[in-house]
């Protein structure tokens, strides 16, 4: 007969039952010992004075009548049970509740099953929706993932000297942080696979943008709007972070330029720290030259942004008096109406992952490189120039 933990009643020394009480007797404790080892692990009282009872790999052995190896080989998926043991083990696991220790996995498995994402100033929201492809993409796998956020050079020097190693990681995405030859040696030192987003070294798999493809399909949306002032506000082209999206772009900048037979003015070429407030400052310098841009690409959207408040500073209508083109869509791009370059940021996270887990099933496979489009999606911040 079960026994009744809700009552407010104790035993007393003598088992029989008295008044209420505050405190429990030995004996009451005795009895609920007695009450969990003859009932185990299997009963219905799966939680017993707010304490949970976790069924043990041992339980699901002894209730399903098989060993402990039996029980794992289930576990892990292995060929080498039969389809009736390898059912009655799994009934008693759906019966028992039973929740494998994610320590022991990796254990028997000579495993971290986890994976590192490297990303610079994970806050801004093209990386944001990088890792939220990344996530999407190793949510259904059996991996975890551990995000490491870089903003400085010796952070990334760290991380990249001692995350990957075999028994912190099974393998390491690094977006938009191309690595030295010296940092793929080690990586490959370590047998860590490594995959980058955004980023390009030759001795390692990536996915990357067509940027300079992007970039010249900027300018030339603004050209065929007949613009030939043209001005370009990027970060930093040479960067101690080696990120190279925004010198695609204005690569791509100067090949349209230059495809379409307009000189290229360096006055029309401003750059600096990535961010609204530098990139409204940066468009002030533009508008302020004796004979100012009528259009101006932003290397991403969140400078389009800095572009669009500078022209509302100075009562400038937009698209008639400055037509604006950004890079990225994210999502706020949509909201404001903001002419701009899809490139596909999500895609890439989920891209990335997919490469990392093929060489991860298979190792020693060569680098595969990966080339994702971008697209002009035409809002209401450019017009023809009037």
């Amino acid at each position: 007969m079960p026994f009744d933990f809700a009552s407010s009643h104790h035993y007393t020394t003598d088992g029989v039952l008295g008044q209420p009480h505050r405190h429990w007797t030995a004996t009451f404790v005795l009895d609920i010992v007695s009450y969990l080892c003859y009932n185990g692990t299997g009963s219905n009282n799966d939680y017993l004075l707010g304490v949970a009872i976790v069924a043990t790999i041992r339980d699901v052995a002894k209730r399903a009548g098989v060993g402990l190896g039996t029980v794992s080989r289930v576990l892990n998926n292995s060929p080498l049970v039969s389809d009736a043991t390898r059912q009655r083990v799994l009934d008693v696991i759906a019966e028992l509740n039973y929740t494998p220790s994610p320590t022991a996995r990796r254990l028997s498995l000579g495993k971290t099953l986890t994976i590192a994402a490297i990303v610079p100033f994970f806050t801004r929201p093209s990386f944001i929706e990088r890792l939220r492809g990344v996530e999407s993409a190793l949510a259904e796998s059996k991996y975890d993932l551990i995000v490491f956020n870089v903003e400085t050079v010796e952070r990334r020097d760290v991380c990249f000297r001692d995350i990957p190693r075999r028994e912190r990681v099974d393998g390491m995405l690094i977006i938009s942080l191309a690595p030295r030859d010296e940092d793929a040696a080690r990586f490959a030192s370590a047998g860590v696979p490594v995959v980058l987003i955004d980023a390009i070294h030759p001795a390692l798999s990536w996915t990357v943008t067509a940027d300079v493809a992007g970039g010249r399909l900027a300018t030339q949306h603004l050209i065929d709007l007949g613009h030939r002032r043209i001005g370009y506000v990027s970060d930093l082209l040479e960067s101690p972070f080696n990120f190279t999206s925004s010198r695609n772009r204005y690569q791509g900048y100067r090949q349209g330029l230059e495809a379409a037979g307009i000189p290229f003015r360096p006055e029309y070429h401003r750059q600096g720290e990535h961010g609204r407030y530098e990139a409204r400052h940066l468009t002030d310098e533009l508008r302020s030259l004796p004979e100012p841009p009528t259009a101006i690409f932003a290397a991403s959207d969140t400078q389009a942004l800095g572009v669009l408040e500078a022209a509302r500073d100075k009562n400038l209508d937009v698209p008639q008096d400055l037509s604006v083109i950004g890079y990225d869509d994210i999502e706020i791009a949509e909201y404001l109406g903001l002419t701009t370059m899809r490139q596909l940021l999500f895609e890439s996270g989920q891209q990335g992952v997919e490469l990392l887990l093929e060489i991860l099933e298979n190792p020693g496979t060569d680098p595969v490189h990966k080339v994702l489009p971008t697209k002009v999606i035409v809002r209401s911040t450019t017009a023809p120039l009037s």
